[in-house]
């Protein structure tokens, strides 16, 4: 069995700057510290998107640094708050697809398919997520060309709507309905980021698992369209296991210091949860 890590929405900004009080950088090392002590047998790490605040060349180079060595291949991403000029200067053998940030990675029985869906905006409407009729052909051929291996797709932002309005309101909102249409066709699971909760469903016939933020959270809303309401809750990444029936994905929160217990210490008697 393989096991996959998976962080996203870093948000590191340049030294000195925070996020809600927050340094995004101390707790993106915390994230990685974690998990490498326990997952460094992991294939691959994906960083599913938001890998800079504001797309600077600073920002990056302070996350190239903290990625440094790392003993776990990197298959990196793009989302809203990134700018793909910086981010290639900073990633010069990041994965290239027709000029997006898109890979085909087979692990075994799996094929873990990584999609670009910035868009070309600017202002508010920069931040909503676009899959184009070239990203949609990228799709469609690696879904096709996956052999009998289990798809396993990345998407920063999600294609459907989610109960949060101000997260909603800048979801994919342009290819939307023939990406779902292509992951349903193929039996794919969808992996997101963009939202900062952990958040599991299906729509249209299509599985979805959403990540937290290693950094800054997003509170449970279901009623504000304010797309910029954040709470300092713990950092966190997944992991998945990839196995002969599909996929498990776990979420671990970071940062509690939680202490293990077992045996009698855990439950009375020693009985199971």
């Amino acid at each position: 069995m393989h096991k996959v890590l998976v962080l996203t929405d870093l948000h590191i900004r340049s030294a000195g700057e925070t996020i809600i009080g927050l340094d995004p950088l101390t707790r993106l090392r915390c994230a990685l510290e974690h998990a490498l002590a326990r997952h460094a047998d992991a294939a691959a790490m994906v960083l599913m998107g938001d890998l800079t605040h504001s797309g600077k060349a600073s920002e990056y180079a302070r996350l190239a640094d903290a990625l440094n060595d790392l003993p776990v291949p990197l298959i990196p991403m793009i989302g809203n708050h990134d700018v793909r000029a910086a981010f290639r200067d900073a990633f010069p053998t990041a994965p290239d697809a027709d000029g997006f940030v898109q890979a085909v990675t087979d692990i075994g029985t799996h094929r873990l398919i990584t999609l670009d869906t910035r868009n070309g905006l600017m202002g508010h409407r920069a931040h909503a997520g676009q899959i184009c009729a070239t990203r949609l052909a990228f799709l469609r051929e690696a879904l096709i060309g996956a052999n009998g291996r289990v798809p396993l797709v990345f998407s920063h932002h999600p294609p459907m709507d989610i109960g949060l309005p101000g997260m909603d309101g800048i979801r994919i909102l342009s290819g939307e309905t023939d990406m779902l249409a292509l992951l349903a066709t193929h039996r794919a699971h969808l992996f997101c980021g963009h939202v900062h909760r952990t958040i599991s469903g299906s729509t249209r016939g299509v599985p979805f698992t959403l990540f937290k933020s290693t950094c800054h959270q997003a509170p449970l809303d279901l009623r504000s369209h304010d797309s910029t309401i954040s709470i300092d809750e713990p950092g966190a990444y997944g992991v998945l296991l990839l196995t002969d029936e599909g996929v498990v994905a776990h979420s671990e929160d970071v940062g509690l210091n939680g202490q293990i217990f077992t045996g009698p210490d855990a439950l009375p008697d020693g009985e199971p949860l």
